[in-house]
């Protein structure tokens, strides 16, 4: 266990902030660490993103928020999305940060802020809350300036060339 828990922030429009706080949970779960991985806006059921079972396999424990985003499913309904976002941070603080786990990462709850499923104020309430041991990490585009100033690491994941800019759909075990 680190004396000292620090917060990461993996945002930006490229590629492989998802994929970077995974090889993180697999660092620090090799190292006999408790990992708690959280996911948000994406659908299991619909996408697969094995990475989770990966986790799961390798003993981490692995939890999926307020399933899917409007933006890739017009069905459903955003107050829904809101609510299951605001339930979702409530239980992260109230319950998952007592229970000890070394690394907790937060995927793509900047998505819930720059989306206005979740309020700022209430991010950096729960980022200030944190054990002082645990590591925590947010991913996804849109980090704010007032969650990034919180942060010991910020990385900037920058798109200089997709496949998708060329109408390329994303593949399955490489972009999901």
């Amino acid at each position: 266990m680190n004396k000292n828990g620090l917060i990461h922030i993996y945002t930006g429009d490229g590629k492989g902030k998802t994929t970077s706080a995974i090889g993180l949970a697999t660092r620090a779960l090799g190292h006999g660490q408790k990992v708690c991985y959280c996911s948000f806006h994406k659908d299991p059921e619909k996408y697969g993103y094995n990475e989770m079972q990966s986790l799961r396999k390798l003993g981490a424990d692995v939890f999926n928020f307020a399933k899917g985003h409007p933006h890739l499913n017009r069905s459903l309904d955003e107050n829904v999305i809101r609510q299951e976002t605001h339930e979702a941070v409530a239980k992260i603080k109230n319950e998952f940060f007592a229970a000890g786990y070394d690394l907790m990462i937060l995927d793509e709850l900047n998505i819930s802020v720059r989306d206005n499923y979740l309020e700022e104020k209430l991010l950096l309430d729960l980022i200030k809350a944190k054990p002082s041991t645990l590591e925590l990490v947010i991913t996804g585009r849109g980090a704010t300036d007032a969650v990034m100033e919180l942060a010991d690491y910020v990385s900037e994941i920058k798109k200089i060339k997709h496949p998708y800019d060329q109408k390329i759909r994303s593949r399955e075990g490489i972009e999901f």
